[in-house]
């Protein structure tokens, strides 16, 4: 169950990624029909203001430490490395050990490591955090490219943005994907991002400097059930075909064939979730053209087959 909600505050909390466990847990929706929570801003002193890493602005927690053995949920914003009070320190690792899922974002990481919870588990952090990550806790196993890990009763999350992704797949996880799914609907949010940290080159139009290289790729992804050739792309760019690799290499970081395939397996992936089409039909309107390289691609890609992750993540699922 998921249903009381602790965020923990240390002094100089980062505004944004505060507010995205407020955004996602914190909001009254159930006039649309999406779960309440029982939302509880905790800290070592309760109703005395905390400083923010914002200049003028300062948060001032409701409730003490004590709730946290009392949430399902503990949620951890980013705050400078190294500066924890003892109190919330012993406090988060009794709301661990009381059973509570603790939840980071960003920095926040390194709180849960000095409170002993990283030990042994896989975890992540911003990217430029993670060597430090990574040194400071050495007996904790760092991915620096995933934007969450789930480890089941401790979840961390990369920098920012991939916070909302680790919050919106713990409403998935515990409730379901339509309750996470609406969720992200109100905040204008994708539901689900799949990739790590380097995903960003991966994204269906980057932002191209070339205008022309722009222009195709925007072209691609509303084409993307037709045959293309890297010569067709070139001459559509008004490039050569060496050109037009070299260009397309710099703006996006992979090679035409790897980007359209990623952008054929994201097509597929959005079908799975929100159609009830047939899979053959997914792989002709995805531009793979049989389910057997739909298959082989979404697996090597995404890490499970098209129909386990139609069951886990489809509309009905």
């Amino acid at each position: 169950m998921l249903s009381n909600v602790a965020v923990v505050l240390n002094d100089r909390l980062a505004m944004f990624e505060f507010g995205v466990v407020c955004e996602v847990f914190g909001l009254d929706r159930t006039a649309d029909g999406l779960p309440g929570f029982d939302f509880r801003v905790c800290g070592a002193e309760p109703r005395k203001p905390l400083r923010s890493t914002t200049p003028g602005i300062s948060v001032t927690p409701d409730f003490g430490l004590d709730q946290l053995t009392k949430a399902d949920l503990v949620a951890i914003p980013a705050s400078p490395i190294g500066k924890y009070d003892d109190r919330v320190l012993e406090a988060v690792r009794d709301a661990a050990d009381a059973g509570a899922t603790i939840l980071t974002v960003c920095s926040g990481a390194f709180l849960a490591g000095a409170a002993g919870l990283l030990d042994g588990r896989k975890c992540t952090t911003h990217w430029r955090y993670v060597d430090t990550l990574a040194a400071t806790f050495p007996e904790a196993t760092v991915d620096p490219d995933v934007l969450f890990v789930d480890e089941g009763n401790l979840i961390t999350s990369a920098g920012t943005a991939a916070g909302i992704d680790a919050c919106l797949h713990l409403v998935r996880r515990e409730i379901g994907t339509a309750a996470a799914n609406g969720i992200a609907r109100r905040m204008v949010v994708p539901p689900q991002r799949d990739g790590g940290q380097r995903q960003f080159i991966e994204q269906p139009v980057p932002e191209c400097s070339s205008l022309g290289l722009s222009t195709t790729l925007a072209w691609l992804t509303e084409n993307l059930a037709h045959p293309h050739t890297v010569d067709e792309l070139a001459a559509r760019s008004s490039m050569s075909t060496r050109t037009f690799a070299r260009h397309f290499a710099a703006e996006t970081g992979t090679t035409p064939v790897k980007w359209l395939t990623t952008q054929r397996v994201l097509f597929a992936k959005h079908l799975l979730e929100t159609t009830g089409m047939a899979l053959e039909r997914i792989a002709e309107e995805s531009g793979f053209g049989s389910g057997a390289l739909l298959r082989h691609h979404f697996q090597r890609q995404v890490g499970i087959a098209p129909t386990e992750y139609r069951r886990r993540f489809g509309a009905a699922g």
